[in-house]
């Protein structure tokens, strides 16, 4: 009897020994386990933060200069898909040659040169370096006074310098059909050189060279140009404009 007591003494000391052995391996494990986390874990100090934060930034300003379209339905592409009207065209081109610019169409079909000039200010509401001005073609198809032609697309030069004077401005020349009579559409013509030559800005002697009255190069209306007849269009375009970029 006494021996009996003896062995049941030993066995639940042994079994008291090895439950403490099993809860020491298992905060052993533990233990290790969040050691190797640590030690794999990069802490982010205050300079890697930084770094990376300066890296984003490059990236999202990497196309920091902003060529910003101003036109009418001819800039908006009327008639097509807007990727195929001539400022998405220049924007491949520019993206083709690694150019660091962004195009903007601000196209409006119908646009006038007072309705352009009365959007203007909600328009250049950021930085814009390159400034290409597209109107008057409206005002022409609808016999608006030349000299208010004039008058506006002056206006419009002189807010998009006072608003940056280091911002490019691009004037695109524009004819008209002889509907309103010769001399209408020969001083029509000679308002965008002679704006161009008083004011010291780039000009596309005319926008729709090579495609007005082509057939085959505009849409039905005979006016709006048609997906090859813009990217000769782009092409007029890019002549002048390459030289300012």
């Amino acid at each position: 009897m006494y021996v009996r007591q003896i062995k049941k003494m030993i066995l639940n000391m042994y079994s008291k020994a090895m439950r403490i052995l099993l809860m020491f391996c298992y905060f052993l494990v533990v233990a290790t386990g969040t050691s190797c986390r640590d030690t794999n874990t990069k802490t982010e100090t205050p300079s890697d933060k930084e770094s990376r934060t300066t890296d984003s930034l490059e990236v999202t300003t990497s196309k920091d200069k902003l060529i910003l379209f101003f036109g009418n339905s001819l800039t908006a592409g009327m008639g097509l898909d807007s990727n195929d009207a001539f400022p998405a065209v220049i924007q491949r081109k520019i993206d083709s040659l690694g150019l660091p610019y962004h195009v903007v169409n601000a196209g409006l079909s119908g646009e006038t040169t007072a309705s352009g000039k009365n959007r203007l200010e909600w328009v250049m509401n950021q930085k814009v370096d390159v400034f290409v001005l597209e109107l008057g073609a409206n005002d022409g198809l609808r016999g608006v006074p030349l000299s208010e032609t004039r008058k506006n697309l002056q206006a419009i030069i002189d807010f998009v310098k006072e608003k940056n004077a280091s911002t490019k401005i691009v004037l695109a020349g524009m004819q008209i059909p002889p509907n309103m009579g010769d001399d209408y559409t020969s001083e029509f013509k000679r308002i965008f050189p002679e704006l161009a030559e008083k004011n010291n800005l780039a000009l596309i002697p005319f926008l729709l060279e090579d495609v007005a009255g082509i057939p085959e190069l505009n849409q039905g209306d005979g006016i709006h140009p048609t997906e090859e007849g813009q990217k000769i269009v782009a092409n007029n375009v890019w002549t002048v404009l390459k030289e300012l970029l």
